[in-house]
């Protein structure tokens, strides 16, 4: 699509950049044309068929920036949901650990028990 994009913009360029020559020469080359003088139907006509082209660029390059913006979006969301699956793979990590520790350190203090008072005199 891309390179649709690019030829088409070439064309509207090149159209315009020939219909500016030609109507600038055109005192030169009007025999040439079968033409000798210069109407506004002619003129009509030429920015008619430019008009017609720019659109037809322009509509191309909206339709490949629309999908270029869909697959951006399809994109940041896997993004997201990636993010989201390791931050809840970090935090059953953590969990585990936590509860691993909590597990060694309660037999520990069973075992000690209650120390016996001492008394000073």
């Amino acid at each position: 699509m891309n390179s649709i994009q690019k030829i088409t913009q070439l064309l509207v360029f090149l159209f315009f950049g020939i219909s500016l020559v030609f109507f600038m020469s055109f005192d030169t080359v009007k025999g040439l044309w079968g033409r000798e003088e210069l109407s506004t139907s002619l003129v009509t006509s030429f920015l008619w068929i430019g008009v017609l082209i720019y659109l037809i660029s322009l509509g191309i390059s909206r339709m490949a920036t629309s999908r270029l913006e869909r697959e951006l979006s399809k994109k940041e969301l896997e993004k997201n949901e990636l993010k989201a699956k390791l931050y809840d793979l970090e935090q059953s990590l953590k969990l585990k650990t936590i509860e691993k520790k909590l597990e060694t350190k309660e037999p520990e203090k069973e075992a000690k028990g209650i120390r016996p008072r001492q008394n000073f005199q």
